[in-house]
């Protein structure tokens, strides 16, 4: 246990943090993301049992976007046709905006471009989110 650490943040997932460098990124995924194949050349974390959003709360509390990107955040789009309305985005948002970052900054992704895209992440996340489209990527920042 550290002081001020949030608990939720396994000893490896502290580690991860600590280990990015500026412009790295981490993708916080939901229980239906596939973590392990898409996370081949990543560090994939298992957090499962674990929300995203509690996740999210707890990873800005130590962790900067990228306030020299335009959009630091990445959200997967939902597939045209697909009837689902992601209501989580809104509390993504609610957290940005408590932790001091800007929630319009988000960028938004095709599904296989998002996949893509976090191949190339220093890490993701396995969480056990059960919401669809609950899948965020952030770039990280720098601390001032």
């Amino acid at each position: 246990m550290l002081k001020g650490s949030p608990a939720i943040l396994s000893p490896e997932l502290l580690k991860v943090l600590t280990e990015m460098g500026h412009g790295d990124e981490i993708v916080l995924a939901d229980g239906n993301f596939p973590a392990e194949s898409i996370g081949k050349d990543a560090i994939v974390v298992r957090a499962d049992g674990h929300s995203v959003p509690e996740l999210l709360d707890a990873v800005l509390t130590l962790m900067p976007l990228d306030q020299y990107t335009e959009k630091p955040a990445t959200l997967m789009e939902v597939v045209p046709g697909d009837d689902c309305k992601p209501t989580i985005w809104d509390k993504y948002r609610r957290l940005l905006e408590n932790h001091g970052e800007n929630s319009k900054n988000i960028e938004m992704m095709e599904r296989f471009a998002f996949y893509e895209r976090a191949k190339k992440a220093y890490a993701i996340v396995a969480t056990g989110e059960t919401a669809i489209y609950a899948n965020i990527l952030l770039k990280k920042g720098v601390i001032q």
